[in-house]
């Protein structure tokens, strides 16, 4: 879809008359990260997975001209969901896709039926001190030994051994190789990698946001499913837990996976979504 003048791709499945799952991806992935989730749900729901504005096979603007910003990404997003005319739909929300959504949330007039959150932060708590600290890090200092720093973590390296499989370490089997061959694709260029840089340098502002994102929550109370891979080091199972502070009647279940919950527990992701799905259908007779 063109969206702002932008190509914006995206994964659809499933039949638009039934009720709407809009997939938001992670770093340093793209909508290739539900390529399992996808077909485990489209038989009862109607699926839509975007990549970001510079992620996936989406286009990916020169860098040096347009900055990255969640904001931007969550423009790009909204727009793509206003070109297909959906109002009214379920939220997955993973990694950088909580920033992407809520920012979505936050600034438009959706219809929001319901959130289900993966390994998505909203709350400080998520963060451990080191990880604040990086964040503001990578926000704050433009020197450019920060920035080759970066520029590190966006390498084979970096995104094999730091991302995919730190946390499946005893078992690194349960990762298919599929996943960082296809991230690794769309970073193999300076400015493919800058784009990722400039969105963890902008990632603090996200942190900043999160007292916004958490009155959002307390004013709407929306049916939430959180499914939260508890061996992640990012973004830690308090951070899961922080959502029933201000969601009150919010389903948790602490799963035996890392960050890329998805990619380890796909089937047993997709029951409980299921499951979530089916009682909001009963809470609402009108649907």
């Amino acid at each position: 879809a063109t969206v702002e003048g932008k190509r914006i791709f995206y994964r659809e499945a499933g039949e638009q008359h039934k009720q709407t799952i809009v997939l938001l991806h992670g770093y340093p992935s793209s909508s290739h990260s539900y390529r399992e989730l996808i077909p485990l749900l489209s038989g009862r729901y109607h699926v839509i997975a975007p990549d970001y504005l510079g992620s996936g096979y989406s286009e990916r603007p020169d860098p040096a001209i347009q900055k990255y910003t969640f904001n931007l990404l969550a423009e790009h997003v909204s727009g793509l969901l206003d070109t297909l005319n959906i109002t009214r739909f379920t939220l997955y929300i993973q990694d950088f896709g909580a920033p992407v959504g809520f920012r979505m949330l936050l600034n438009n007039s959706y219809h929001l039926e319901a959130l289900i959150v993966q390994n998505g932060n909203a709350y400080l708590d998520g963060l451990t001190p080191a990880r604040q600290t990086f964040f503001k890090a990578a926000n704050k200092d433009h020197s450019m030994q920060k920035l080759e720093q970066l520029y590190t973590f966006t390498g084979e390296q970096a995104i094999v051994n730091n991302q995919y499989l730190r946390d499946v370490q005893a078992a690194p089997e349960k990762m298919n190789p599929d996943s960082w061959s296809h991230d690794l694709h769309f970073l193999h260029s300076e400015k493919d990698r800058l784009i990722q840089v400039q969105l963890l340098q902008d990632y603090y502002n996200n942190v900043l946001d999160y007292p916004l994102w958490q009155a959002y929550l307390r004013k709407y109370q929306p049916p939430t499913l959180i499914v939260w891979g508890k061996k992640d080091p990012a973004f830690i199972a308090a951070g899961a837990q922080a959502y029933l502070r201000d969601v009150l009647n919010a389903e948790l279940n602490l799963l035996d996976a890392g960050h890329f919950a998805v990619e380890e527990k796909p089937v047993e992701i997709a029951k409980y979504i299921t499951h979530f799905m089916q009682q909001l259908v009963k809470g609402d007779g009108s649907r």
